[in-house]
C-alpha cells in the first residue's frame, strides 16, 4: 500500500510539474524588428492563433541588445546556434531556424496541402521566393553591405530592380500560373504557405525598397493579386495595422 501511494504521488507530481512548466501558448523569440520572424508572425495572424511575441530590444544607436546576450548566455537560443529567432511550442519544445519555424507553423495550421506531393509543390514555390531574396543579398546593395562604395551599390541596386528581379519574378509568375490552375491562389483552391511566401517577397520588404519592388513586379499580375489577398485577410490586416514600428 505504501509503495502504491508513493507511485501515485510521484506520477501526480510529475504531471503537475509538466503542467506548470509547459507554456500556455507558443512563444516566438526575436529582436524588436520585422526581419526573419515576420513571416512567422503573419502565419500566426493568418491562423488567428494567439502567441507570445517576445522581443529583444535593440539600442538604435549601438545596435546592442543586452536581453539577446542574456538569452544566449542562459541557453535560450542554443537550438538556433545562439541566434534568433526561436519558437517555444506549447509542448515546451524549442525550434530554431526561421524557415523551419515557418514550415512547422504552416503544417500546424494546415497551410501545406494534404499530400506529400502537394507539400513539396507549396515548398517549391516558397523556395523560389527565397531564391529571389538570397539573390538580392548577394547583389550587395543593402544598408548592411560594408565592403562596397556607395556608387557601386547604386549601380547594383539599379540593375537588380530593373533587370534581375523582374526576370526572376516573371519566371515565378509562369510557374505559379500552372500550380494555381486559375484559382487565384498559389496552389490549389485555398491559401497556403506559398501564398504567404509570395506576400513576404513582394510586400514585406524595407520601406525604401517597396516602391522599387512594386515596379519590378508590375507585370506579375497573379503574384501581386496573391500578395494583396494575403494582406487582406482580417487577422493579417489587423496585425499589419497594429504591429510595432521597428527600424527594419
Amino acid at each position: 500500500m505504501k509503495v502504491l501511494t508513493f507511485l501515485l504521488f510521484a506520477v501526480s507530481t510529475r504531471a503537475t510539474y509538466a503542467l506548470a512548466s509547459s507554456p500556455t501558448r507558443p512563444q516566438l523569440k526575436y529582436f524588436d524588428i520585422q526581419g526573419a520572424a515576420e513571416t512567422c508572425r503573419v502565419i500566426f495572424a493568418l491562423a488567428n492563433q494567439e502567441y507570445d511575441d517576445a522581443r529583444y530590444q535593440i539600442d538604435p544607436k549601438t545596435f546592442a541588445s543586452p536581453a539577446f546576450l542574456a538569452a544566449k548566455e542562459n541557453g535560450e537560443l542554443k537550438m538556433n546556434l545562439n541566434r534568433a529567432p526561436v519558437l517555444v511550442t506549447m509542448e515546451g519544445k524549442t525550434i530554431g531556424q526561421s524557415k523551419a519555424i515557418e514550415r512547422y507553423l504552416a503544417k500546424k495550421f494546415n497551410l501545406m496541402g494534404n499530400t506529400l506531393e502537394e507539400e513539396a509543390t507549396i515548398d517549391c514555390i516558397a523556395e523560389h521566393c527565397r531564391d529571389v531574396k538570397d539573390a538580392a543579398r548577394t547583389k550587395g546593395f543593402s544598408r548592411f553591405t560594408r565592403n562596397k562604395p556607395d556608387e557601386e551599390k547604386a549601380v547594383a541596386r539599379k540593375e537588380w530592380f530593373e533587370k534581375d528581379m523582374p526576370e526572376m519574378l516573371l519566371k515565378i509568375e509562369d510557374a505559379v500560373k500552372d500550380t494555381s490552375g486559375g484559382s487565384g491562389f498559389a496552389f490549389g483552391s485555398s491559401t497556403s504557405y506559398a501564398d504567404v511566401a509570395i506576400w513576404s517577397l513582394l510586400r514585406d520588404c524595407p520601406a525604401g525598397d517597396l516602391d522599387d519592388t512594386k515596379r519590378a513586379s508590375e507585370k506579375c499580375v497573379l503574384l501581386n493579386s496573391i500578395a494583396e489577398q494575403v494582406a487582406s485577410y482580417p487577422g493579417v490586416a489587423k496585425w499589419l495595422s497594429e504591429r510595432p514600428e521597428s527600424m527594419f
